[in-house]
């Protein structure tokens, strides 16, 4: 078994997944998790990267999150759309990625995720609110590679 396939059990994917359901109920953005062992590249463009290779730059809304974690270099990123990025305050993404950090440093791996993703679907809620128009453009399934 891989080290990405080792980083969270079964159930615990499964309850990302719930949080990310429940993350999108209210609002019209999307949020992915991808986990993978590793990268050879910058973390940050590699969550670039991802973040194309799974089309989540081409959300009506610009209002694509994702959470990509190399679990080998004990790194994450938080990667925002334009959309999302031009309507949070400016220290939005440092305050998530504090709460996610402080699970991941006791070893809480899903609880930081969980953290994570529903701080980041309430502040979707706020600037990009569900409309009865509304599709789920995107999985919720956390991606691997």
């Amino acid at each position: 078994m891989s080290k990405v396939e080792e980083f969270l059990t079964t159930a615990e994917e499964q309850e990302i997944v719930a949080a990310i359901v429940t993350a999108e109920k209210n609002t019209s953005g999307e949020i992915r998790v991808h986990i993978e062992a590793t990268s050879k590249i910058d973390h940050y463009k590699r969550a670039q990267e991802v973040f194309h290779f799974l089309k989540m730059d081409n959300t009506k809304a610009e209002n694509g999150v994702l959470l990509y974690i190399a679990v080998l270099d004990k790194k994450f990123v938080i990667y925002g759309d334009k959309g999302i990025n031009n309507a949070v305050p400016k220290d939005f993404w440092n305050t998530t990625k504090d709460a996610i950090q402080a699970e991941f440093t006791k070893g809480n791996f899903k609880q930081g995720i969980i953290n994570g993703v529903l701080k980041a679907g309430k502040e979707l809620e706020t600037h990009f609110p569900w409309i009865h128009t509304d599709t789920n453009e995107l999985s919720n399934e956390i991606s691997k590679g």
